[in-house]
């Protein structure tokens, strides 16, 4: 009986799960990641670099972000957990709906983190700084105060 419940819940998570997109072996050297915009959501200044999957789709995606320093993303939320791990570089995350509190963590080079999925949070970068992040599509970014969201700016 345990085995049929469990063979049960193994066939449902499976049913589940996104589809595999594709069956190649993918290896990327350090040097070869290819920069170019960052996503419209993020304020001007960051790169990006898709290693995986795509964004737009309910699929896996794993994205390299560039910030210089200085960079500041003001507080927002995601749909998804992403999960993050900071390449290179260093700056502070804040949970919170307003920037400045003292729910503040540091970030340094191999920091790992999954923040959960709509949890207001904040990030500042004091040196050049690259993220690896990796959450299933479609990729969304809210910024608590609609004002701050890049897209919403005159062009």
């Amino acid at each position: 009986m345990i085995k049929r419940i469990v063979a049960t819940a193994c066939l449902a998570l499976c049913a589940a799960a996104p589809a595999q997109q594709d069956a190649r072996h993918i290896i990327m050297a350090p040097g070869a990641t290819k920069w170019g915009p960052a996503p419209a959501a993020l304020p001007a200044g960051a790169k990006s670099a898709l290693l995986y999957g795509d964004p737009a789709k309910p699929e896996l995606f794993v994205m390299r972000a560039w910030f210089p320093k200085g960079y500041r993303i003001p507080p927002h939320t995601h749909a998804r957990a992403e999960v993050v791990t900071v390449i290179s570089g260093s700056g502070v995350l804040g949970f919170g709906k307003v920037g400045g509190g003292r729910n503040t963590h540091r970030l340094t080079t191999g920091t790992f983190m999954v923040t959960p999925p709509d949890t207001p949070h904040y990030v500042t970068f004091d040196r050049d700084t690259i993220l690896q992040l990796s959450t299933i599509g479609p990729w969304t970014l809210t910024y608590v105060n609609p004002a701050d969201d890049p897209r919403n700016k005159a062009h």
